[in-house]
C-alpha cells in the first residue's frame, strides 16, 4: 500500500472509527433505558435488519428515495435552465420562489395527504418538495454564470436549441447543478423518514417509530444505525457519479493549479 493511499484510507476512516470507539467506551456502563449501550445496539443489529426487513422495508424506503430524488432533478433542472436563462422570469418569479422556498416540506405532509392520500404519492411528494429548491436554485445561478463569451460564440455560429442546451448551458451549469444534487440528497434522506412516519406501514422510518412507540429502544437505535450507513453508501455512489460527469470540469482545474 503506497503511502499515499494509506493516508487517504486513514483520513477517511480515521474519524468514523474513533467515533465508534468513544461510543462504545462512553456508553459501556450505560444503564439508561433510553441511552443503551452500542454493544446491546450491535447485539440487535443481525436478528432486526438481517430478516425480512432488509428486502421489504429498505427497498420500499430507497424506492421512494430515488422516485422522488430522480423527478425533483428534472423539475429543477428544468424550471432552473428557463428562468436562469430569462432575466425578465427571474424578477417576476423570485418573490414566489423565494416564498415557497421558506416553507418547510414536513409542514406540508398534512396538505399532501389531503392531496394525494396515504400510500406512496404523498410520501413522493413530500421529497419532491424539499429537494427541487437546491437543485433549482443552483441551476439558475449556473445557468447565470455561464461564460458570455461562450454564449456570443454560440450566437455566432448559430448554435441554437437542443446543441445549445446540452453543449454549453447544461454543460456550463452542471458544476452547480452537482452541488444542488449532492445538497438535494441530504435533503431527501431525511424527508425519506419523515414520511414514512405518517400514515405509513412499509419503510425505515416507519419501522423506527413503531420501535419507539414499543419502547424497544436498542432496535430504534439499529434503525438509526442503518440510516447512517445508507446514507454513507449514497454519498460514495453519487462521488463516483460527480466525478464522471465532471470529469472534464476537475481535468480543467488540474490543469490550471499545473500552470500556476
Amino acid at each position: 500500500m503506497s503511502a499515499t493511499l494509506l493516508r487517504r484510507t486513514v483520513m477517511v476512516l480515521g474519524l468514523p472509527i474513533a467515533l465508534i470507539i468513544i461510543w462504545w467506551f462512553t456508553s459501556a456502563n450505560s444503564t439508561d433505558f433510553y441511552q443503551p449501550p452500542l454493544s446491546r445496539i450491535l447485539e440487535v443489529f443481525p436478528e432486526t435488519w438481517l430478516n425480512d426487513r432488509l428486502l421489504r422495508d429498505v427497498p420500499a424506503s430507497l424506492g421512494r428515495l430515488a422516485v422522488g430524488y430522480t423527478l425533483a432533478l428534472i423539475v429543477g433542472v428544468a424550471v432552473g435552465v428557463v428562468v436562469g436563462s430569462s432575466r425578465f422570469l427571474r424578477r417576476l418569479l423570485e418573490p414566489v420562489l423565494e416564498f415557497l422556498r421558506a416553507i418547510p416540506p414536513p409542514v406540508l405532509v398534512p396538505v399532501f395527504i389531503l392531496v394525494a392520500g396515504i400510500d406512496n404519492a404523498m410520501k413522493v411528494l413530500v421529497i419532491i418538495s424539499g429537494c427541487v429548491w437546491p437543485v433549482l436554485l443552483n441551476t439558475v445561478e449556473g445557468v447565470r454564470g455561464a461564460d458570455e463569451v461562450l454564449g456570443d460564440t454560440c450566437r455566432s455560429y448559430r448554435i441554437g436549441g437542443v446543441l445549445r442546451l446540452r453543449s454549453f448551458v447544461l454543460r456550463a451549469a452542471s458544476p452547480q447543478i452537482i452541488t444542488g444534487a449532492r445538497q438535494a440528497l441530504s435533503i431527501g434522506i431525511i424527508l425519506m423518514v419523515i414520511s414514512e412516519m405518517k400514515a405509513a406501514s412499509q419503510g425505515i422510518g416507519f419501522i423506527i417509530i413503531e420501535f419507539q412507540r414499543g419502547f424497544q429502544i436498542p432496535e430504534m437505535w439499529s434503525g438509526v444505525l442503518v440510516l447512517g450507513l445508507i446514507g454513507v453508501l449514497l454519498s460514495l455512489l453519487f462521488r463516483a457519479v460527480e466525478r464522471r460527469v465532471l470529469v472534464w470540469y476537475y481535468g480543467v482545474r488540474a490543469a490550471e493549479r499545473g500552470t500556476r
